[in-house]
């Protein structure tokens, strides 16, 4: 679709090489001072080839968001004029959209089944930032921009301001970053804060979902500093342990299938396999992240008393 290709796929083409210049200053900056960065040839190869091939498997299926989204233009309540003033607005809530759907993706295991390719690496550089799955238009999450055009944004703006929101996470997959400016720290989103959410140590769990501004994950709850005592341990809970593109890509989506086919289940159960949190089990032989908190006796206080 050419209105796709003007608005989103450009922005991502223009950024592209500004992407690998920024995995070779980091390269460089490890060799050369020695920072806490593990790197690793093959892992960040497969990283890079991962965010190429999605850059072309994503395009081939924009065209599902975009046609919803111009669908969904013909009932907007308003038409916003388009101001500096109304794509800074566009942007704020498309970044509070993005909050909901990265915490949606994490606790729902259809849209996992997607976004765990982003973590299933066990290191963290800029390289990882380009990993990403194949299938965010198959997600279901997609349809939480709906939302932005009803009240009247172009969804050519919200395109925009996604693509926006996705260029500036990329530069938060570094550890050769320690701390910003306190004051940023406290208002956007920062390598930080984003090492948090890339760790799999208990208290990092479900943590800091944010894409540029870090004060949603304080307003509902979801925020955790990173412990210079306890430093992110990065990966997946039960990390997958291979470099096989086509397994990063797809084996959830495989085990969700396996899942679903178990036999002797009632159709309930087999729902629940699709929707539930991941490590959700009809006999509960497996732990959800809330269940591994608690057997680390972390508090979460986004939990209710009784879920508690």
């Amino acid at each position: 679709m050419v209105l796709e290709d003007i608005v989103a796929s450009k922005v991502t083409l223009y950024a592209i090489p500004v992407f690998f210049a920024a995995i070779a200053i980091e390269m460089v900056l490890v060799r050369i001072f020695g920072t806490r960065v593990e790197m690793d040839g093959r892992d960040d190869a497969v990283s890079i080839f991962l965010g190429l091939a999605s850059t072309v498997t994503n395009g081939a299926s924009a065209f599902l968001t975009v046609a919803m989204l111009f669908w969904a233009a013909q009932y907007q309540l308003v038409a916003i004029p388009l101001t500096v003033a109304s794509v800074v607005a566009c942007f704020l809530l498309d970044d509070l959209r993005y909050y909901l759907h990265h915490r949606i993706a994490h606790r729902c295991r259809w849209p996992w089944a997607m976004h765990v390719t982003h973590h299933s690496s066990t290191h963290f550089n800029l390289a990882v930032a380009l990993r990403q799955g194949w299938t965010k238009h198959f997600s279901g999450t997609t349809f939480l921009k709906i939302p932005l055009v009803l009240i009247g944004f172009d969804p050519l703006v919200v395109i925009f301001c996604g693509a926006l929101n996705a260029i500036y996470q990329f530069f938060l997959h570094t550890q050769t970053i320690d701390k910003l400016p306190a004051w940023f720290e406290a208002v956007f989103n920062t390598p930080s804060h984003h090492r948090v959410h890339h760790g799999k140590n208990p208290q990092y769990l479900d943590r800091n979902y944010a894409g540029t501004l870090i004060i949603w994950d304080k307003m509902f709850g979801t925020f955790a500093a990173e412990d210079p005592n306890d430093l992110p341990e990065f990966g997946l809970v039960k990390d997958i342990e291979t470099l096989n593109p086509l397994k990063i890509i797809f084996h959830e989506y495989w085990n969700v299938v396996k899942d679903f086919f178990t036999p002797g289940l009632t159709l309930m159960q087999r729902v629940l396999y699709v929707v539930a949190p991941p490590g959700w089990s009809h006999d509960g032989s497996r732990l959800t992240s809330v269940a591994i908190k608690q057997a680390a006796d972390v508090v979460d206080e986004t939990l209710s008393p009784q879920q508690a």
